[in-house]
């Protein structure tokens, strides 16, 4: 008798995307769904007891370099820059009027982050930045796991590992682990293009939706749904991807639609940006600081330089992307996040962050290091995790603005 063991478990979802055949293991399909749920964070254990890893790494080290400087952990993890806005958002809701101060309107700054820290606080004990910073935290976990569930599907368990390694030791990993929105957005993200991957239309429209009330840039989880749900009706019209399709930008529009209404203006939110100096110029503004930093600063800031170089870095990471035919989803998602982080006119030493929740750009180097020898794999995953811990040290204790 031949044997069975390479043979694929399970068929692929009926309406997921061409090409896109999952290789991971599934339990029994009468299984009920709390068993499919532990199944399925048994497979990513491993990734989530590695990214825990990576992250305290990188919070010993904070620490040690925070108490040498007599500055205080908790403010910085918990109530400091943008985090400050989300609790006063959730302390006193968002104001009326436009004005015209230069980065003072609350209105910025997208509202479910907030809502869920005043709706858990409700129920908790501790305070609304405790409570803000238990749910950034989660969400990190959420969004790892929720990446490993992408490379895995993709590529096998041991991309799956190392693309969660990857995303926790970029320079701004720490941000994961502060009162930011980046972490939920990250889950909200992962989850919506694996359910995309696997065929889950109405998840995926839901997810996106969510995204889309999290971060400005939900709109390119919007879009990476929204154009393979369309294309998929090409092999066949689905109820469930047509309503994907119209679900994923529903929450970005909502928010949107409701700042106009609430300033009396059809261009409310897009007015409350320009006060931020976050006017799209096609990347006018990027190019002149990349020239700035490279060229013409003969000293320039080392938070600048690493900013730059994760900027050049994400760039040359889409086009291997493409070179290797990743998934239209990820192309799409990462597209839209350079196109709106890269051809922003406003501040650049954030930027980073703003294209932290990309992590399909990580699966080129995933792969490449799933490849490479043992000795090499450990030695570029070593260096990864303590130049991560080192730059985001630096950036909440040397750098003097926000991260």
């Amino acid at each position: 008798m031949p044997s069975t063991a390479s043979r694929p478990t399970s068929t692929p979802p009926r309406n997921a995307p061409s090409g896109l055949v999952p290789n991971i293991r599934r339990p029994p399909r009468d299984a009920t769904p709390a068993a499919r749920l532990l199944a399925q964070l048994r497979r990513a254990a491993p990734a989530l007891l590695a990214y825990a890893a990576v992250r305290v790494t990188g919070l010993l080290l904070l620490t040690l370099w925070a108490h040498r400087q007599h500055h205080g952990l908790w403010p910085i993890l918990a109530t400091e820059w943008d985090t400050a806005w989300y609790l006063g958002i959730a302390d006193h809701g968002y104001t009326h009027h436009l004005g015209t101060a230069y980065d003072a309107n609350n209105l910025a700054f997208f509202p479910l982050y907030p809502l869920l820290v005043k709706a858990v606080a409700v129920l908790t004990p501790g305070t609304r930045a405790t409570t803000g910073l238990v749910i950034a935290v989660a969400g990190s976990f959420l969004a790892a796991w929720g990446i490993h569930s992408v490379g895995s599907h993709l590529h096998g368990r041991r991309v799956g590992v190392l693309l969660t390694v990857l995303w926790a030791a970029l320079p701004v990993g720490l941000v994961e682990w502060m009162g930011y929105t980046e972490s939920l957005f990250t889950a909200f993200a992962a989850w919506a293009l694996y359910a995309v991957l696997t065929g889950r239309w109405l998840w995926a429209g839901s997810l996106a939706a969510l995204s889309g009330l999290t971060r400005p840039t939900g709109i390119a989880v919007a879009a990476a749904v929204t154009v393979t749900a369309l294309l998929s009706l090409r092999r066949g019209f689905t109820a469930r991807a047509l309503a994907a399709a119209a679900l994923a930008p529903a929450g970005w529009l909502a928010y949107v639609g409701w700042v106009g209404l609430r300033l009396g203006r059809w261009d409310g939110y897009f007015a409350v940006q320009r006060l931020w100096h976050n006017e799209w110029d096609g990347g006018v503004e990027t190019l002149r600081r990349l020239r700035e930093v490279l060229a013409d600063d003969s000293t320039p800031e080392l938070f600048l330089v690493m900013v730059t170089v994760t900027l050049l870095a994400s760039m040359a990471l889409y086009v291997l992307s493409a070179w290797d035919r990743q998934p239209l989803p990820l192309l799409v998602f990462t597209g839209v996040l350079l196109l709106i982080v890269l051809g922003s006119g406003g501040v650049y030493f954030p930027r980073a962050r703003f294209l932290l929740p990309g992590f399909p750009l990580l699966l080129p180097p995933a792969l490449y290091l799933a490849r490479a020898s043992r000795r090499f794999r450990t030695l570029a995953l070593t260096a990864a995790v303590l130049g991560s811990a080192y730059c985001s040290a630096y950036m909440v204790l040397v750098w003097p603005s926000a991260p």
